[in-house]
């Protein structure tokens, strides 16, 4: 049975499934296999994300998905990248490449209680500090989150936040 309303309102069709939600148009980018790109993906996808892994190393995997080896044909407006490894010594290549595309969106994981490696990483590679600003840390909504799907629901409704032009959180 159709729910029904005295004002048409085609927000509230979508949500009870009496009508398609536009298709999202977006990709993301989930760079280094690791527990928060396995939920980002299998998430991001359900959400309506085209999900790309990037993982230089071929020895590293995450299972279901496909790793890419090259981004470039991925990274145009409607990208979103997230490096989902802090530790990783290829922090600054990468995200040196990826700044190079005109991504929509682009962070790395990582506390804002520590000093943020890709900074230093990309100042000594060259890049310039306008460039190096792009680049958001932490990523997400701040809710605390600690585990990889916590990081990935965080994540991922942070991007969706910012894709809809809205703040995030409970102010409407």
């Amino acid at each position: 049975m159709a729910h029904t309303h005295d004002a048409e309102d085609p927000a509230c069709a979508v949500a009870h499934s009496e009508a398609p939600a536009e298709p999202a148009g977006r990709t993301l980018v989930a760079v280094f296999a690791s527990p928060v790109a396995e939920c980002l993906l299998r998430f991001g996808t359900e959400l309506g994300f085209r999900p790309i892994l990037f993982e230089p190393d071929p020895e590293r995997r995450v299972e279901g998905c496909t790793a890419v080896t090259g981004l470039g044909a991925w990274l145009d407006a409607t990208a979103d990248v997230v490096l989902t490894d802090h530790h990783r010594e290829e922090i600054g290549p990468v995200l040196r490449d990826v700044l190079k595309f005109p991504v929509r969106w682009v962070g790395i994981m990582g506390s804002a209680r520590h000093t943020a490696p890709h900074v230093r990483a990309l100042a000594d590679l060259g890049v310039p500090p306008e460039e190096i600003a792009r680049v958001h840390r932490p990523i997400g909504l701040n809710i605390g989150s600690r585990t990889p799907p916590e990081i990935a629901v965080a994540t991922l409704a942070g991007l969706i936040a910012d894709r809809n032009a809205r703040p995030g959180g409970f102010a409407f």
